[in-house]
Formats: C-alpha cells, structure tokens, sequence
C-alpha cells in the first residue's frame, strides 16, 4: 500500500513584546501579528509597568499571554523573561517593540528566510520609519568606527565612519548578511538565543541587540536581512532622543560593548580615546537637549 506523502512540519513560532506604559500602541501590534501569518503564533507580553491593567486586559482580548514583572528590567531583561516563559517546542521568535506594525505575511517571510540555512540565527525585515527605510542592518562597530561615529556624527554627517557603522546598503531591497539586526523587530532562532543565553541585561537599554548579533556571528550564526518582510515602526512610544537621561544611558551602552569587545591589556589607550570621545559627545548632545 502506498504511503501518502508526509507534509513539512510548521516551525512553532512565537512572538515576545515589551511594555513600559504602552497601551497606546499595543493594541495596534497586537492586531498586526495574526496578519502576519497565515500559521498559529504564540504571544507573550512582558510588562515592566508595575502591573499595567490596560496593558493586561488588551493582552487578554489578543488572546496573548501577559507577563507582568517584579521590576523594571529593561529591555533586554524584559525580554529574556518573556522568552524564558514560551512553550519549549518554539523555534522561532520574534522580538519585537510594541510601536511596531507588521504588514500581511512578514512574519512568514521572515520565518521562510531563517529555516533557508540552518546557520542563520536572526532575520531583520525592513523597517519603515516616517515613510523611509530605517537602517537596519548593520556593521558590529569596530573601535575605529565606534571612535569616528561617537565624535563627528553630529557635526560631519556625511563622514565615513558613520557611513560604515550604519550600513546604508540596507535601504537597497536585496537579502544580504549583516554583523547585527535591529532589536526593534528581528526574529531569533531559540535554539541559537538559548545557547549564548539570550540578551546580556546588562544593558538596560540601547547595544543589546548589536551585543547579541556580535556574539550569534563569533558562535557561527549568520544575521540575515530580509526586505521582503516589512514593518513599520511608528516610533509613537520610543523613548525621545532628545532625552539628556536616554542619551546618557545609549553612551553608558556603546561604552559597554566597545570596551567589553575590545578588553586586552594592550588596547588601554584606544579604551582610554573611546571613553573620552563618548562622554564628550554625550555631555553635548545632553546639553543641546536640555536647552530644547
């Protein structure tokens, strides 16, 4: 007798969120992941709003899981909490802001463009910002492009070292491989996120995500860039970046990762540079903003 033949098993996918007082856009994320896919995801809302009842009841009406945390532990923390609670058969995860919208079938996509290769550990879609796409996918800041970057950003916009951090080729709608994916919205193999044991929540926030595609590439996980899947982030909730506060902590995290990236002995003097270079150009922006 003929066997009939065996159809591809769906990957298990899940979708993980954050929130910090973000019931003006949940709902709107929310709605946008059914659309996503035509498949069954699970979904889990972190909440680091002390018990957010807004927040909860719009989780519950989605049918999503709400996870309401002891404290505020920042991004990162946050979502290695929500990732810890999914159902250990998931294989894909989406790790998403709540001020995104994902458009009819990028989550499919992303998921088609992560299980091409077994080697690939995350996939970035494009990420439309204000009607542009948002530079997404990026280089892993070297020292030399951490310096450049930190110091002539804002008074040389054309310079080559923010040129080079930044990746403009990622507005080109091509897959390409990147050093690291925005953690806006990117989807993370689980199996790769559990081995180097998911976000480093040291940063509270800001460098977690370029953290994490630095350490899936050392561990031989491909970071991909996916165009076909299109998002858009309203930026509605993120925090402002003209906050002196956030523009003080987005300094503390390039620090963190550039001097953890680049810690031996003999590199003291470039740490020494880069240290100064950042505190400087925080201390500017912060006053600029301040004065706004």
């Amino acid at each position: 007798m003929a066997l009939s033949p065996q159809l591809p098993r769906t990957p298990v996918v899940a979708v993980a969120t954050v929130s910090f007082g973000s019931g003006d856009v949940l709902e709107g994320f929310l709605a946008s992941v059914s659309a996503s896919s035509g498949n069954p995801v699970c979904v889990v809302v972190a909440d680091n709003g002390a018990r957010d009842t807004v927040v909860a009841r719009m989780t519950s009406a989605s049918s999503a899981d709400y996870l309401p945390l002891d404290r505020n532990r920042g991004y990162g923390g946050a979502m290695n909490a929500a990732i810890r609670s999914l159902p250990s058969d998931v294989e894909w995860v989406l790790v998403s802001n709540p001020d995104v919208v994902l458009s009819a079938g990028a989550l499919d996509a992303l998921v088609a463009a992560g299980n091409s290769d077994p080697r690939i550990g995350a996939v970035g879609p494009a990420i439309m910002t204000d009607g542009e796409v948002y530079p997404s996918a990026r280089a892993v800041p070297s020292l030399r492009t951490g310096i450049g970057h930190a110091l002539f950003a804002n008074i040389w916009l054309g310079n080559p070292w923010t040129r080079a951090y930044r990746r403009d080729s990622s507005r080109e709608p091509v897959r390409r491989d990147a050093g690291w994916l925005s953690g806006a919205c990117v989807l993370v193999r689980k199996s790769a996120f559990d081995q180097l044991g998911g976000f480093d929540d040291g940063y509270f926030m800001y460098f977690e995500d370029v953290d994490l595609g630095y350490r899936l590439g050392k561990a031989g996980y491909r970071n991909v860039y996916e165009p076909t899947a299109v998002v858009v982030h309203t930026g509605a909730h993120s925090t402002s970046d003209h906050s002196a506060r956030m523009i003080a902590v987005h300094h503390q995290s390039a620090r963190r990762f550039l001097t953890r990236r680049y810690s031996g002995w003999y590199l003291w003097p470039v740490r020494v540079v880069l240290i100064i270079g950042l505190d400087l150009r925080s201390a500017i922006l912060s006053r600029r903003a301040t004065h706004h």
